[in-house]
């Protein structure tokens, strides 16, 4: 006889429902923590038996997603250790509990204006100055560095760490050591799909861009609409939509906030949400704003909660913070604290998260930088011209290693020096890893075919 389940169908139902994307069994199983296996996959039938569920793909890509009308008589789900993982103010349980209806019961809400116009640089603030005091002691590391070298000391696990949680909050089946092989390696986890693989490899590519040009763009339309345009290559139907505003209607699934949908209006607004953000000192407040803002907007075509939460490292990452992964973040409290914002144009329940997040990568990172060791600081003075050198000699722009150094301003004493490291890096070229030079898929695996990719 089956042991009896620790949730019911209206729960695990609602679980799913709280996901725009659709859960996979893994999800379920790590907001569900004490359930078993076997105990999940008979709620998930009967649910499918019903006709409450759909179920798309096959085997480890497999996902449920609510059917349509199936959460109009279930009950709120109640509060409980799935919902206790962030610690809550009073404001943010008020919020959640809001949202813990079916979306049918929840008001319909349109984009208010107000809640961007009345925002004031440096006066109003989404962030108290005690919460603000608290992540800037956990977040500072060594001063008086150039902006982005704090993450070029842990660019690597960054981009793991960094791809893997945001695309996961996406709805992205990819383990954390699947993203690593894909990322390190270039290969494919089996049954999973290429968009996949893409959105993990354009996170790679748009963190990337990021730290390399941080220190030059900070918070700007450039920037971000750049980060976009890493983030959306290959994945959106229209090229012309990759890294510009909208200037078609949206409906986001799951709620019943409708954004602004009038080009002229999307443009204008984000005009003035670029140079709101731009104004604010406080790199904390700045990068906060941006995970309110830019979701709440929706500017992009698609992919605008992805952008956001790229968008808030540009000022830690330009002021040698620590980065924000959220990689310990659920898709469940992210949803509830974008969804908030919408409906509600309440930062409360988003701000707990925030907050609860960011101590979570401080230590994560702390401990990182830790193991790491002391960065060459040959390597890093010369970073760019490396890169560019590497580039020179895959394109064909250089025939060795040795002219594309001398094409560079470099100093005589560190010529053979910076030689003998582009020698090393253009031999331990892979699938995996020549997207941090700039280089193309195309200019790769032409360079890949020629005789001298086998030298």
């Amino acid at each position: 006889m089956p042991r009896p389940r620790l949730f019911s169908d209206e729960q695990l139902l609602a679980l799913i429902a709280a996901r725009p994307n659709g859960a996979g069994a893994g999800e379920l199983m790590r907001v569900l923590p004490k359930v078993s296996r076997a105990s999940l996959t008979r709620g998930l039938r009967e649910l499918k038996a019903s006709g409450r569920i759909l179920v798309e793909g096959r085997g480890p890509a497999t996902r449920y997603r609510a059917a349509p009308g199936a959460m109009a008589a279930a009950p709120v789900v109640s509060a409980g250790a799935t919902d206790e993982v962030v610690p809550l103010s009073e404001a943010a349980r008020r919020a959640r509990a809001y949202l813990r209806q079916p979306p049918a019961a929840r008001r319909p809400t349109g984009y208010r204006r107000e809640f961007l116009d009345g925002y004031q640089p440096n006066t109003t603030g989404y962030l108290p100055d005690r919460l603000r005091r608290k992540l800037r002691a956990l977040g500072t590391t060594a001063a008086g560095r150039p902006a982005g070298t704090y993450a070029r000391d842990i660019l690597d696990r960054l981009l793991i760490d960094l791809s893997w949680a945001s695309s996961r909050l996406e709805g992205n089946t990819y383990s954390i050591l699947d993203t690593k092989r894909l990322i390190e390696e270039g290969v494919r986890a089996d049954g999973r799909s290429a968009d996949e693989a893409t959105m993990i490899l354009n996170h790679k590519r748009a963190i990337e861009f990021l730290v390399d040009n941080v220190a030059e763009l900070g918070f700007s339309r450039t920037m971000v609409t750049n980060l976009h345009g890493c983030l959306a290559e290959g994945l959106l139907k229209d090229p012309a939509a990759v890294g510009a505003p909208r200037t078609t209607l949206v409906a986001i699934e799951g709620t019943p906030y409708v954004p602004p949908q009038e080009p002229q209006m999307i443009e204008e607004l984000f005009g003035q949400l670029i140079a709101k953000a731009a104004a604010i000192e406080d790199p904390f407040e700045q990068s906060f704003f941006a995970m309110v803002q830019l979701p709440y907007l929706q500017p992009f075509l698609d992919i605008n909660k992805r952008t956001s939460r790229l968008a808030a490292n540009i000022p830690l990452v330009r002021e040698n913070l620590v980065p924000l992964s959220f990689l310990d973040v659920t898709g469940r409290d992210y949803v509830d604290g974008i969804l908030s914002v919408y409906e509600l144009t309440d930062v409360a329940l988003l701000r707990d998260i925030y907050e609860w997040a960011y101590e979570r990568s401080a230590t994560h990172y702390r401990a990182v930088k830790d193991s790491l060791g002391v960065p060459d600081p040959f390597r890093l003075r010369y970073r760019n011209e490396l890169y560019a050198a590497v580039r020179a000699v895959v394109t064909g722009a250089a025939a060795t290693p040795a002219k594309a150094v001398a094409a560079q301003n470099i100093p005589a004493v560190d010529r053979d020096a910076l030689t003998g490291l582009v020698i090393n890096e253009v031999h331990g070229l892979h699938d995996g890893n020549y997207g941090r030079f700039g280089l193309t898929p195309r200019q790769y695996q032409l360079w890949k075919a020629s005789a001298g990719a086998r030298r």
